[in-house]
């Protein structure tokens, strides 16, 4: 059966804000309300238009963001059109209101946002510095994921996903590659987002730096290998699939044609490995790494050999 993918639909302001207020800079102005009002979309909008009484294509369903501009142009208002047009901004459903650069609303607002219940934040940072920030980490937790089982590396730079049948031997694979100085990411559960065009993978928290040895038991990898043997995520590079010995013959020998493992609708190339007594897997994984680099700079050993080849026979006539 293949892995359930979780889409995340929106998130809670009280999840958000437990998730970034120390980043961001957020603390809470005014009354704590609508914690429960859900952000349908990872993205900030800044409601110049807005204020200004044009409402189509008003994107409610986002954070609303106030910075200098914003707040420079309510003050020049007059008193009852300042009020109605932030009454008019409330009265959309809009998730939550984030106020920048250290500024405050003043208490007529603030009485028409708590009578929303629309929760009311403040951040000393700049907009334009908030806005990147608060939308990367958004993207992240809105991003598509699904959960796999295997083994998660950095080998030298390139993110390398081992997969294959349970008992085939992932875990002894990754403590090779953490021999030869790999850092591990994930053992036996590896998360997958899709994050900004990249699939990213990482571990949960729980789990984070342990590995489970069969013959062993579970093993603190960062107590044996040291502090620069694990990392929280990594861009995931390369799956290799480690197949049993009796399957060799339906192994890929040339390697001309780069196979893809399909992940979240992306595809991700892909080798098989064939495993057997005495056969040093890790460094085969290292090497699939290594000539996965070289195809990413434009050389490519198979087909290297083939224009030999063909030069070769072409001469032979």
């Amino acid at each position: 059966m293949p892995p359930r993918v979780r889409a995340v639909a929106s998130i809670t302001i009280e999840k958000f804000f437990e998730s970034h207020a120390e980043a961001l800079g957020l603390v809470p102005l005014g009354e704590r309300v609508g914690f429960d009002r859900p952000i349908y979309e990872p993205a900030m909008n800044r409601p110049g238009l807005a204020l200004a009484g044009f409402f189509s294509y008003f994107a409610w369903k986002r954070v609303q963001v106030l910075g200098h501009s914003e707040l420079s142009y309510l003050r020049k208002l007059p008193d009852a059109m300042r009020i109605d047009r932030f009454r008019r901004m409330c009265d959309r459903n809009i998730p939550c209101i984030i106020v920048a650069r250290g500024s405050v609303l003043e208490d007529s607002l603030m009485a028409v946002a708590n009578e929303h219940s629309i929760p009311v934040f403040g951040t000393s940072q700049v907009t334009m510095n908030f806005l990147n920030t608060a939308t990367i980490r958004l993207e992240h937790d809105f991003a598509p994921s699904v959960t796999l089982h295997g083994c998660m590396v950095d080998m030298r730079g390139v993110g390398v996903l081992i997969i294959g049948k349970s008992g085939s031997g992932k875990s002894e694979t990754a403590i090779g590659l953490l021999e030869r100085g790999a850092a591990l990411v994930a053992d036996d559960m590896v998360r997958v987002k899709y994050v900004g065009g990249d699939l990213v993978a990482s571990s949960p928290d729980l789990s984070r730096g342990y590995m489970e040895i069969r013959g062993i038991g579970i093993v603190n990898v960062a107590n044996l290998y040291g502090l620069a043997s694990i990392r929280p995520d990594k861009r995931l590079d390369l799956v290799v699939m480690l197949k049993p010995h009796a399957d060799l013959n339906e192994v890929d020998r040339l390697g001309m044609q780069q196979k893809t493992y399909e992940i979240l609708g992306q595809h991700v190339p892909h080798v098989e490995i064939p495993v057997a007594p005495g056969r040093d897997t890790a460094r085969m994984v290292t090497i699939a790494a290594l000539n996965l680099q070289l195809r990413r700079l434009g050389y490519n050993m198979a087909d290297e050999f083939n224009q030999r080849l063909l030069n070769h026979m072409s001469t032979e006539k």
